[in-house]
């Protein structure tokens, strides 16, 4: 007699707060909340942090150990509050001070660790700093604290250096200085609204510190550093020379990024969150050539994680994904640093759509694709990442399975690289559409009135609420997974994997008395049955003889008898 299973099979019994334990970052799942998109508390179609308050349980419930918040300070807004004006107040599009102190307070009641944004390369071109240094014209010592230089040309009139934009176009903008002629240049990795701190300047760093120490003092768990790699730039800002715009990313050696002067500021930084209690951590955003160059970033006395995106790159294939987890357990084990694995953020395609479309096409997708085949890989992509040592992370809408918004009217969009007209095209306007939670009404409980970016027909069907008590809804899956991973041991744990002998297309590996089997592959596979099933992304038959057949595309989680 055969027996069948799904994802229905798994337990429902309480879940595990890790609030109170110490290392709790090594194997945590780490919630991405991107504010404006998340839940609208007045009605006005953008998301604020008494929203995020508001879901709060939501989140406990669902399993997660900590939230990551998006940018949520004062800011023009030029690039969705990653160009700061103030590094110490709220915008008032999301909220104030108070509000953010509630938010963390209510979330250590509930036994979540809250961890915010923190944007050291680059400012608001609106920020006290900036607005001063075009004030005060060449030669003033607020433009010591940025990179501007002369131009180029008979009459300055080029860009000091060849360097690109990450959002398409000239690294560079030229100013008008108060006199009202052309005058020096500014550099800017990204919009020209983004001014790029110069951190050779000691107040940079000075300021800094203070900043870490304000929101320490505000009681938050940890930092999530974007662009950790980009700070230092190389000596005398040498020209980079030919190069595809999309290695900009960082996925090659550049003058601009991954710089070794990086680390003595992470060395300084990890000393003011030594000074305080509570195992706080740092996440740097760090795009780098290798993974091996990633751990540099999370040796002992820098940072504590280092988003892993080589393996979100990684395309649904056994021999591809098995040798990238291979090299970064191999890179992260000499620092004792985890590993963190993580397949959606407010950057890239959503893993459902990503994995709907050929192979090749990259991070950066805005077709639809086939959604059923997305939808299958995604289910079976998170499982496999969940079982794996170290720490997760989730985007938020993934448990969902929400996909991309692929067909945004020109309008609408958002995105500055879309602006700019070169670069990423503007692709992740799609990825933030707001989240729907009810399956009916304006903004399907996202808010009172619209949304920022209009949500597609047939959002409420994905909905929080349409998905709940569902047999087989991904968030139920996502809940069962998350809850089976707080009671098994052996899941997030440790630093190896036992790979197991499988089929061409499927990868098996054991954790003591855990085993994880993914097919990737076109076909459904027969696989050895390890002991019962724990869970399952797709409908798994177990016959009497030992053997399983596992789906195409689905991924199994057993547990020895």
């Amino acid at each position: 007699m055969s027996q069948q299973y799904s994802a229905d099979s798994a337990p429902k019994s309480a879940l595990v707060t890790v609030a109170d334990r110490r290392d709790w970052w090594r194997d945590a799942v780490i919630y991405q909340v991107y504010p404006r998109s998340f839940a609208d508390s007045n009605g006005d179609g953008m998301g604020d942090l008494e929203g995020v308050r508001s879901r709060l349980p939501y989140l406990r419930d669902l399993g997660v150990d900590a939230v990551w918040l998006s940018p949520f300070y004062a800011s023009p807004q030029a690039d969705a509050g990653y160009d700061v004006a103030d590094y110490r107040a709220v915008d008032p599009m999301f909220g104030n001070l108070l509000d953010a102190d509630a938010l963390i307070r209510d979330a250590h009641e509930l036994g979540l660790r809250i961890i915010v944004d923190l944007v050291p390369n680059h400012s608001s071109d609106q920020h006290e700093w900036f607005k001063r240094a075009l004030a005060e014209g060449p030669g003033s010592p607020t433009r010591e604290r940025y990179h501007f230089r002369a131009g180029q040309g008979e009459n300055g009139e080029l860009p000091p250096n060849d360097w690109e934009s990450i959002f398409g176009g000239p690294a560079w903008t030229r100013v008008t200085e108060p006199d009202g002629t052309p005058g020096e240049w500014y550099l800017h990795l990204f919009a020209p609204e983004q001014p790029d701190f110069d951190w050779d300047h000691p107040a940079v760093g000075d300021e800094f510190r203070s900043v870490l120490r304000f929101w320490l003092d505000m009681g938050v768990d940890g930092f999530r550093i974007d662009v950790a790699h980009g700070l230092v730039k190389a000596e005398g800002l040498p020209d980079l020379g030919s190069h595809e715009q999309l290695k900009l990313l960082g996925n090659d050696v550049m003058p601009f990024f991954d710089q070794d002067g990086v680390h003595e500021i992470y060395r300084q930084w990890r000393l003011v969150l030594d000074e305080y209690s509570g195992d706080r951590i740092f996440v740097a955003e760090a795009w780098t050539p290798t993974i091996e160059r990633t751990a540099n970033y999370v040796r002992p006395d820098e940072l504590h994680q280092a988003f892993n995106f080589q393996y979100l790159s990684t395309h649904w294939d056994a021999e591809e994904l098995r040798a990238c987890i291979d090299r970064t357990l191999d890179a992260m084990r000499p620092v004792g640093a985890p590993a963190t694995w993580v397949l959606s953020n407010h950057d890239v395609t959503r893993h459902a759509t990503r994995f709907a479309n050929p192979a090749g096409l990259g991070t950066q997708i805005r077709l639809a694709g086939d959604r059923e085949l997305g939808l299958r890989r995604a289910r079976a992509a998170t499982l496999l990442m969940l079982a794996l040592p170290g720490s997760a992370y989730l985007y938020q809408g993934e448990e969902l399975g929400l996909p991309d918004v692929v067909d945004l009217p020109d309008e609408v969009r958002q995105d500055p690289a879309y602006f700019r007209g070169a670069g990423q095209d503007g692709f992740r306007d799609g990825c933030r559409v707001p989240i729907p939670w009810d399956r009916e009404g304006s903004s399907y409980g996202f808010g009172g009135g619209g949304s920022w970016l209009p949500q597609p027909a047939g959002w409420g069907e994905l909905s929080v609420e349409a998905q709940t008590g569902a047999a087989g809804s991904t968030l139920e899956l996502y809940r069962a997974a998350l809850a089976a991973r707080s009671e098994q041991a052996d899941l997030g744990a440790g630093d190896r994997v036992e790979w197991l002998k499988a089929p061409e297309g499927v990868l098996a590996f054991r954790r003591g008395a855990f085993v994880c089997t993914a097919n990737t592959g076109g076909e459904a596979a027969t696989v050895r049955a390890y002991g019962r099933v724990l869970l399952a992304s797709g409908e798994v038959t177990v016959t009497d003889d030992g053997e399983a057949k596992v789906p195409a595309d689905a991924t199994v989680w057993w547990i020895a008898d």
